[in-house]
């Protein structure tokens, strides 16, 4: 259990970060660049040697999700954990659409392989690759019924670069929403595991704080 506890509130993490992200895009028109980085960066892990190498291997690289998601699962006092906690969920709801759609994953895996040059040139926060990224998004996830509302300052979401950021990012967390199912992440277990999960979330988030 403990594995698979650890490995599923990594990738839940990774959901939390990208959703947490686009919730501060969509208000204030930035974010951390590092953060970013990893989210973008975790689209072209295909082969990972463990759930953490999606994410860079080391801990503080997601310590913004999980500190989210500790937050986001407690108590949902504040607006931004409100609207973090919605995208989550439509995260997950969405991967479980697209799960059931093999045509289209292929056609987002074959996409993605194509923007591996693109990442490789400029680097995983270019704007190059998160146009390139939120194409992607746009011309396959957004066809789906069920479509992610974005909250936040119209003046700031009508900023092209910030809606490729967010676009980018919402693939990113349907990427980690992907490796959740993987790693035996069940929609049951954010109610009846919460507690586990907000505990084992804290634990990471101190682990990734505190010094080697």
């Amino acid at each position: 259990m403990s594995r698979s506890l650890n490995d599923q509130t990594l990738a839940l993490a990774g959901v939390c970060q990208a959703a947490n992200l686009v919730q501060q895009i969509a208000h204030n028109g930035q974010c951390s660049e590092t953060s970013l980085e990893t989210c973008i960066r975790s689209l072209f892990a295909t082969d990972p040697a463990s759930t953490l190498d999606v994410y860079g291997g080391d801990l503080a690289d997601i310590h913004e999700g999980l500190v989210t998601l500790s937050s986001v699962l407690s108590q949902q006092s504040k607006q931004q954990d409100i609207e973090v906690l919605r995208y989550v969920l439509n995260l997950i709801q969405l991967e479980a659409k697209l799960n059931r759609s093999p045509e289209m994953l292929d056609a987002i895996g074959s996409r993605i392989d194509q923007a591996r040059h693109t990442a490789s040139h400029f680097g995983y926060t270019h704007s190059n690759l998160i146009s390139n990224l939120a194409s992607v998004y746009a011309d396959t996830i957004s066809t789906f019924r069920l479509r992610i509302q974005v909250s936040g300052n119209p003046s700031v979401l009508q900023r092209e670069e910030n809606a490729a950021k967010v676009r980018a990012l919402l693939l990113a967390g349907i990427r980690s929403a992907v490796l959740w199912r993987q790693t035996g992440g069940r929609r049951w277990q954010l109610i009846f595991n919460r507690k586990k999960v907000i505990e084992h979330a804290r634990q990471l988030a101190d682990k990734a704080n505190s010094p080697l």
